[in-house]
Order: C-alpha cells, then structure tokens, then sequence
C-alpha cells in the first residue's frame, strides 16, 4: 500500500470506521479525534451528532458546516434456524450491487464477517435469472451451522451490518477509492475547515458538526442545529458524478476534478438565493472551479437545518462521486481540497453585515 499523507491517514480512518444509522459512535469518536485539536469546545447532541465550536469572535454569526456521520448499511432482523441473517437496509440500496459483497456484522462479542446471498441463479427458471434478485430474498450468511450458533457469537436482531471496504489510492493517486465517502467526506472538509481557521481571524463562531442518521430522514442534522441556531449553514455531501460511459450532461453535470457542485434544487430544499450568490462570487474570485447541480430526488442534511427556528439560509456544497451507495465510492481528492479551500475563503469575508445582507436578499 502507498504511503499515506496526513490528510489521507485521516480519510483512511474515517471512511474505514463502521457507522450506520443509529450506531455512528465509532466514526463518531474518529471524528472528535480529529476536530478536537482544532475547536475551543466539543459536545454532543443528545442523539449523537457532534459539534465542534471555534470562536472567531464572540457573538458573531454562527455558521454550520455539516457532513453526516452515518454511511447506508443495514440492520439484523432476524436469524433463521440455519443461521442465516435476515436484514432491513439502512438507507437507500439499489439490489444489483449488493449480491456477493462482504459485510462486517457488529456485535457485543466482536465483528463478524459475512457475505450477501441469494438464491443460485443455476436453479433458478430462465425468466427469473433475468430479473434482478430483490432485497427481501437476499439472506447474510456468516458460516454458522444454526441459530443457537449465530447467537452463540453474539448475533442478536438490532445489531449493525456494515459494508466492507478498505481504503485505497489508486494508480492515479489523486483518485481515492472507499466506502462510506457518503459522507466521511463531508466529516473531513469541518475538519478541516476547522484546522485552516485556527490562526486566521474572522469575525464568525464556526461549528464543525459530524451529524447522525441522515441516510434515514436528516434527524441528527435538526437537533444538532436546534442546538446550535446557526445564522448561515451549509451541508456538505456528495454529488452524482456524470463522466461515466453512458450518462449524458443533461443526467448529470458532475466531473471528478471539475471542482465542488453548488446544489440549486433537491427534494427538501431550493437553496437559499443571497447564499449562493455570495458563494458563487466567492468562487470566482478566488478562481476555484465549480459546477452547478439539481437533484430531482434525495435530500441533505439542509434540508432539515434551514427549517429550523426561525429558518437558516443554507446551501449544499457537494463533492462530484461515482457509485455512491454501494460498497465502493471514487472522488478526486482536488475536489475535497477546492471545496475546503471555498469554505474558508467564505468564512473569512462572512460578518454580521453580511449575514443581514444574505438574509434578507
């Protein structure tokens, strides 16, 4: 394996960590590990979302940087008599990239590893093998002989099933390979927007928030921001990349090194107008690529701050991805750079002024 920089020993840790919805302690604690060091105060909320404060100047305008803590996975439902698991997917799965693909299941007595399996297609009738398998007839066998086995080494209903992938750089080592960049990366840009602002003056109070259960219905992100009543937010997640064989631009605008996705439109939020206008300038002021993006379906985490309290501006800033929701994700790391580097540059001229003016335009 390639010898990994600081900032690649750090995506390493946080996308190699095990956290879907409703058990993001692990990737939790990776995440305080790395923010710690660059925030004056570090709490969470009381479902699990962490926030890490730094004060620019007190009582200047709050501003959140949100990436989700959570990746999709599933949950043990039950176990047969044979041994076999029965699973509810956490988040959103499309079934042909989950056939054959390695698990880790997380139990009181250690990580089991398992495989998703099905039906053989050699027994099945032709017009069967055409279809693709779905989700309520895939089965998780982890080698165990029965129930009583399964229990035995600590499998119980509840516990978290969680995709296995290892980190890796590939050939082109710009182009980052791993599981969960929905959202670790998100996690890594508060980090490190957070350590770029440690000796640079600017008149805000910035949260670094690493939230819980987005993949599920963005709970984490709205009591993190109760919590914080931020004046300005921003969701940072991943983008469709659309330079893949057979997608058009008209499918998706997204390149991998075409810089960060200004997010217009989704399914929980029409981004706030003055924000991104103010992003946009930003932008181009300090010629950092970008590329406009809408998606029709899904959310992000903005979707539930900007509708907290009074209302939040807010805005999705995502990273162009391929194959997100699947075992293995790809990302250019210029992507996350320009999308740090964006931030900060916003940070740096965000003040009560400007926050009135964004509001209100």
């Amino acid at each position: 394996m390639k010898k990994l920089d600081e900032t690649l020993t750090m995506l390493k840790a946080l996308t190699d960590a095990k956290g879907v919805p409703g058990n993001e302690r692990e990737v939790r604690e990776v995440m305080k590990s790395y923010i710690a060091p660059y925030a004056d105060e570090v709490t969470t909320d009381r479902l699990g979302s962490l926030i890490a404060k730094k004060v620019g100047k007190e009582n200047g305008p709050k501003v959140m940087i949100a990436g989700h803590l959570d990746e999709v996975g599933f949950m043990v439902t039950q176990i047969d008599e044979k041994g076999f698991i029965r699973f509810q997917p956490l988040g959103g799965w499309w079934g042909q990239v989950m056939l054959a693909q390695r698990v880790t299941i997380v139990t009181k007595k250690g990580d089991i590893t398992g495989v998703i399996g099905s039906k053989p297609p050699h027994i099945l009738p032709a017009e069967a093998r055409r279809k693709p398998v779905e989700i309520k007839d895939m089965f998780i066998d982890i080698g165990a002989s029965s129930r009583d086995e399964a229990i035995e080494w600590g499998v119980r209903p509840g516990d978290a099933i969680v995709p296995y992938f290892e980190f890796t750089v590939m050939n082109n080592e710009k182009m980052l390979l791993a599981k969960a960049w929905d959202n670790r990366i998100g996690c890594a840009v508060a980090i490190d927007v957070l350590k770029q602002l440690k000796d640079v003056e600017h008149p805000n109070v910035v949260y670094g928030v690493g939230t819980v259960q987005e993949e599920v219905g963005l709970r984490g992100a709205r009591t993190s921001a109760f919590a914080i009543e931020p004046d300005i937010a921003f969701a940072v997640d991943v983008g469709i990349a659309g330079d893949t064989p057979g997608v058009s631009e008209k499918d998706a605008m997204g390149k991998l090194g075409g810089g960060p996705h200004i997010v217009l439109y989704d399914a929980t939020l029409v981004s706030h107008k003055g924000l991104r206008e103010f992003v946009i300038s930003v932008a181009e002021e300090m010629n950092i690529p970008y590329r406009f993006d809408a998606m029709p379906g899904g959310g992000t985490d903005a979707g539930a701050i900007h509708m907290t309290m009074r209302g939040v501006p807010a805005l999705t800033i995502s990273i162009p991805t391929r194959y997100i929701h699947s075992h293995a994700a790809l990302l250019h790391r210029d992507d996350y750079e320009q999308t740090v580097k964006l931030l900060v540059e916003v940070i740096k001229r965000l003040d009560e002024d400007k926050v009135k003016e964004i509001t209100f335009d």
